[in-house]
């Protein structure tokens, strides 16, 4: 087993669920991933650790999923110069409004990427990273290809379908 190139950080087990497809994602394309639960405001230490010892471990890009405040990408960048993704995750009261925000106002000169908020964002965060790596990559530019292809293939099928049923 290869050393991972992708880490995905969670401030909090509860965002599992908005990481499951990004694991999904990066395991079906064969990046090897490695995955962690460290708070922003609770494992401040150790988040700062972690991203100052990233790149020496062979990672390439950080995806962070937070919610309320999302600090976690901005703690996470601040001590990396490697390109770090947030998926904002839902949570009570503002239903992801807050992490949103949080995400999309990183000062200037510490920028952290930001992707579509919750399930989705997962797996949108982690084709995002695999873009990066394929800038390096063949085969993995191969494969994101052939991944484009293939849903673009899914539509125009759809296409087809509805087209056919509404001429009968």
């Amino acid at each position: 087993m290869s050393s991972p190139r992708v880490a995905v950080v969670m401030g909090s087990k509860s965002d599992l669920p908005v990481l499951e497809g990004a694991f999904k994602v990066l395991r079906e394309f064969g990046v090897e991933f490695t995955a962690r639960v460290l708070s922003a405001h609770r494992t401040p230490v150790e988040a700062a650790q972690f991203a100052a010892g990233a790149e020496a471990a062979g990672i390439k890009v950080v995806i962070c999923a937070a919610g309320m405040a999302a600090h976690l990408g901005g703690v996470i960048a601040a001590h990396t110069t490697l390109p770090v993704i947030g998926i904002p995750v839902a949570s009570e009261p503002f239903n992801g409004l807050d992490s949103l925000l949080a995400f999309v106002q990183m000062p200037p000169g510490i920028p952290v990427g930001v992707v579509t908020a919750g399930k989705a964002g997962g797996k949108n965060a982690a084709l995002y990273a695999i873009s990066m790596l394929a800038l390096s990559d063949a085969g993995l530019s191969a494969k994101l290809k052939d991944f484009r292809a293939a849903q673009s293939r899914q539509v125009l099928a759809a296409d087809a379908e509805l087209i056919q049923s509404l001429q009968q």
